[in-house]
């Protein structure tokens, strides 16, 4: 999830990038962070076995937390990060390690909750499937392409979905019953239109899949497009069935619906602009609406990720450069944003955010300074507090609360 110097520069590779960040980043932030509770301690992924720093989940005790990283970047962490939070305090606490899944850089855990996917964001990209219970690698397939920045599982739990960033390409994998991934049912290239000003090519940045599951949807940062595609549901394979136009150099980032299926949002890194989009389920359509402000104001600044509260009433936005996270209100039943302000994130370049299962605290990886911040989030107005200082993790690039 390069920004737009690794995109812009023919000259800067999106692995130089990534590394240029984490080798100004982690360590000496971690020292105003608050440190682990307890030591860190490596654990052999096929290891058997509970360990506190791997809770089970409990509806009232400590939860899981798993933090992505570049294993391969200086100063970056030796594997997926484990950690737990309190669910009432958002306090992190305990850290450990799992090892053997290289640059898991970003994370999701599929139907149960029982296995967890990561992207091995490498030339020879992969994904990898690993067994929560005894954290057990299930193995690792390829992606077909370069630098995988995202991956999602399909409602159904039968299909995981991946985007290449460095080679502009989608790809799908069959899940199998015990969650272990299968030889991939199809990849494809994003071809046409030409990529964008500034872009050597396309840049396949998100694959996620609509709320009522009849299309799954790619975001190209490169060429300044999102892919409507319909997926066999018996087959795994991809047929195009539309194209939604961003504005060029917009750079398209990430998307997120709104829970009432007609709306979505976009975030456009290059522009540092977000959009509202109306989605025509029947067909796969998205039209893109005009430019929003970020509330970065005039300085450089790179949008990362957009979510929407569960009742869709508010919306968050992580902005790169401004530090910070911007608040919208979402009217008119999901068609309109309205920007409420910003707040300070606690942390340098906050790469990815997302919500706890039941939408009370809210995470935020910060790529540059090597630290998670958690926010409570207010119901009825959807203020952001801090909830005390942030956690150190090398290189957070994601965090994954369960």
């Amino acid at each position: 999830m390069g920004s737009a110097a690794a995109a812009g520069d023919p000259g800067v590779s999106r692995r130089r990038f990534v590394a240029a960040l984490a080798g100004t980043a982690a360590l000496p932030a971690c020292s105003r962070a608050q440190a682990p509770a307890e030591a860190t301690v490596t654990h052999h992924a096929t290891r058997p076995g509970p360990t506190a720093a791997s809770p089970a989940p409990s509806a009232t005790g400590p939860r899981p937390l798993y933090v992505g990283t570049y294993t391969s970047a200086e100063g970056g962490g030796k594997g997926i990060g484990i950690a737990a939070y309190d669910p009432v305090s958002g306090r992190i606490s305990g850290a450990g390690t799992l090892t053997g899944v290289p640059d898991p850089s970003y994370l999701v855990v599929g139907p149960g909750g029982r296995t967890l996917y990561a992207v091995d964001e490498r030339e020879a990209g992969a994904v990898t499937a690993v067994r929560l219970a005894d954290r057990a690698v299930l193995g690792s397939r390829s992606t077909g392409g370069s630098a995988p920045c995202h991956l999602s599982v399909h409602p159904s739990g039968r299909w995981l979905l991946s985007a290449n960033y460095g080679s502009g390409s989608v790809a799908v994998h069959p899940i199998d019953a015990s969650g272990a991934l299968g030889e991939r049912a199809d990849l494809v290239t994003h071809r046409s239109p030409a990529p964008g000003p500034g872009q050597q090519g396309p840049h396949a940045h998100q694959f996620t899949t609509s709320p009522d599951g009849g299309h799954v949807l790619a975001v190209d940062l490169g060429t300044d497009t999102v892919y409507s595609y319909r997926l066999d549901p018996r087959t795994g394979r991809l047929t195009e069935v539309a194209r939604a136009a961003a504005r060029p150099g917009a750079g398209p980032r990430h998307l997120t619906f709104h829970p009432g299926g007609r709306h979505a949002y976009l975030a456009n890194e290059l522009d540092d602009t977000v959009t509202v989009c109306e989605y025509a389920p029947d067909t796969g359509r998205l039209t893109i609406g005009a430019p929003q402000p970020t509330g970065s104001g005039a300085g450089t600044n790179y949008p990362a990720q957009i979510l929407v509260t569960s009742d869709g009433a508010y919306a968050f936005l992580a902005n790169r450069g401004h530090n910070s996270l911007a608040r919208y209100a979402v009217e008119a039943d999901g068609a309109r944003l309205r920007l409420l302000g910003t707040v300070p994130v606690a942390g340098d370049f906050p790469r990815q955010i997302a919500l706890s299962p039941d939408g009370r605290l809210l995470f935020a990886a910060n790529q540059r300074s090597g630290t998670v911040s958690v926010f409570h989030v207010d119901p009825g107005s959807g203020e952001l507090r801090l909830a005390g200082a942030p956690f150190a993790s090398p290189v957070a690039v994601c965090a994954l609360p369960l």
